[in-house]
């Protein structure tokens, strides 16, 4: 397929090197024309066990790390790990009979490994965030509390939060608490956003709809697919050619000005890379 004359920035994907394809899923982003990933890991009790300390933690992200250099290999760019604690640990706790608080010290250790390995160098950001189903108000609390913990630990290290919460589309009073903990509101990334949020900086699921939208609205937003890299679920959210796909589209209606928004200009001011200047001749 012919290349791309720009680079081509998937946000947010999960490559599971114990269950799924890995690196094979960053071979098909690449042959479509991508260029650079933001790998998640996925949940602890995905890839180890659930996690109740912070060596599991450290487990499920030195794997991250190493199917997420692995893919940059692989690619005319970079790929990065993004590192953190699924909201939806809170949960499993509590139903393995933690209490909310004690669920919610469980997570906050697990963040601070995170943030470890964003000081130490191989993680390019943080993720955390709430619930995006309906829980009791003692567990919604808590879950508040891990994510401006992640917003303070950000805001020490210097990086960004990319948060999974509920749907919706405005978000100011977690960018409010992100600034309030010391992390610019420009370094926090909703995933799985539609085309229109306020707060924080959206990062629009790939269907054609929300990008539009994205478009329409104008201003800062970046592009995924959430490929969750589950073999009972492929192509799930949306497959590793998506994003590359989109952007083709997006070229052929003329938005050029639009991708380099979301592939070069966006990245640079929330994450601070280049993803021009990575990319390999």
């Amino acid at each position: 397929m012919d290349e791309l004359d720009t680079p081509v920035l998937d946000n947010h994907m999960h490559l599971d090197p114990v269950n799924g394809r890995g690196v094979e899923a960053a071979e098909e982003f690449a042959r479509f024309g991508g260029t650079h990933l933001l790998v998640l890991n996925k949940p602890s009790w995905n890839l180890v066990e659930t996690a109740t300390d912070a060596e599991t933690f450290r487990e499920g992200f030195d794997l991250t790390v190493e199917v997420t250099a692995a893919a940059s290999e692989v690619l005319d760019g970079n790929a990065w790990p993004v590192l953190g604690v699924h909201p939806a640990l809170i949960s499993q706790l509590v139903d393995d009979g933690y209490s909310p608080e004690e669920a919610r010290d469980v997570m906050q250790a697990g963040l601070d490994v995170a943030a470890e390995f964003v000081a130490d160098g191989p993680a390019l950001a943080i993720k955390s965030g709430r619930p995006h189903y309906d829980v009791d108000d003692a567990v919604w609390e808590a879950s508040n509390e891990v994510m401006r913990h992640a917003f303070e630990l950000a805001g020490e290290v210097g990086c960004a939060v990319q948060l999974h919460t509920e749907g919706g589309e405005d978000f100011t009073e977690v960018a409010d608490w992100a600034e309030e903990e010391g992390l610019p509101r420009e370094r926090v990334v909703k995933h799985y956003s539609g085309g229109r949020v306020r707060g924080p900086i959206k990062s629009v699921i790939s269907n054609r709809d929300d990008i539009e939208a994205a478009v329409e609205e104008g201003g800062p937003f970046l592009m995924e697919t959430d490929y969750i890299d589950d073999p009972d679920r492929p192509g799930a959210v949306l497959g590793p050619k998506t994003v590359p796909r989109r952007v083709r589209w997006m070229l052929e209606e003329g938005w050029d000005d639009a991708v380099r928004t979301a592939h070069v200009e966006t990245p640079a001011r929330v994450y601070g890379i280049d993803t021009e200047a990575t990319l390999t001749d």
